[in-house]
């Protein structure tokens, strides 16, 4: 997954680098708008966090660019500007949502992610692997077409596993991810330990192709049976 931040306050800009980073995606960064609508047009991303007042430059300029390249559907729009009308422009332009600064990282990558999980998969909000069907907009999880009932967290989980299928979650990106800032407050990681240990057993009872496997001393894979 590759992601372009667009942003003139450097300080913020690598605060958000740094926390993408962590969740294994490709971060690329533009401070100014010629070179932010450089990239934004001929490169393709996942996802482009587009700030609105920059250095020679405003970004609602970069959006009607990319509005006419038929890539708007991908971008948040972050700015300290609250107001209305710049919201509904952006919107109207085709920006997929709208974050106010200040915010918390937690969020914008929630947001990024729902992006990304929109984008990936065709805005069908389904993601599938073997006989495993989540579906991320009713929130639901079908294992050989029958429903399993699964808590809001052991969801979060699972999905965030399925996005990202095949590669190695620590236990501390899993933990911002599922449970944001509270996730700082936690002496230990014992709480993810049971949410998957109850996760897991679902997954076999319901005889799933997939598993969820724990990599000592780093974290967990999702892993065929």
């Amino acid at each position: 997954m590759k992601v372009l931040v667009i942003e003139d306050e450097e300080q913020l800009l690598n605060n958000i680098k740094e926390s993408l980073e962590k969740e294994k995606i490709l971060v690329e960064t533009a401070m100014e708008f010629n070179t932010a609508i450089e990239k934004a047009l001929i490169y393709d991303y996942d996802c482009i966090l587009l700030d609105i007042m920059l250095p020679n430059g405003s970004g609602i300029d970069i959006l009607k660019e990319l509005k006419k390249s038929n890539k708007t559907d991908n971008v948040i729009i972050i700015s300290a500007k609250d107001s209305l009308d710049d919201k509904l422009l952006g919107l109207e332009l085709g920006a997929d949502d709208y974050l106010t600064k200040p915010f918390h990282l937690a969020e914008l990558n929630a947001r990024v992610k729902a992006v990304i999980r929109r984008k990936n998969f065709s805005g069908n909000h389904i993601l599938d692997i073997l006989n495993v069907s989540l579906n991320t907009n009713e929130r639901e999880l079908k294992i050989n077409n029958e429903l399993v009932h699964l808590n809001r967290k052991e969801f979060d989980i699972l999905s965030y596993f399925l996005m990202n299928k095949n590669r190695l979650i620590p236990k501390s990106a899993l933990a911002e991810y599922v449970w944001g800032d509270h996730s700082d407050e936690a002496d230990n990681f014992d709480f993810i330990y049971y949410q998957i240990k109850n996760l897991r057993k679902k997954l076999n009872d319901a005889k799933a192709d997939v598993t969820i496997e724990a990599v000592y001393g780093m974290g967990y894979k999702l892993t065929e049976t």
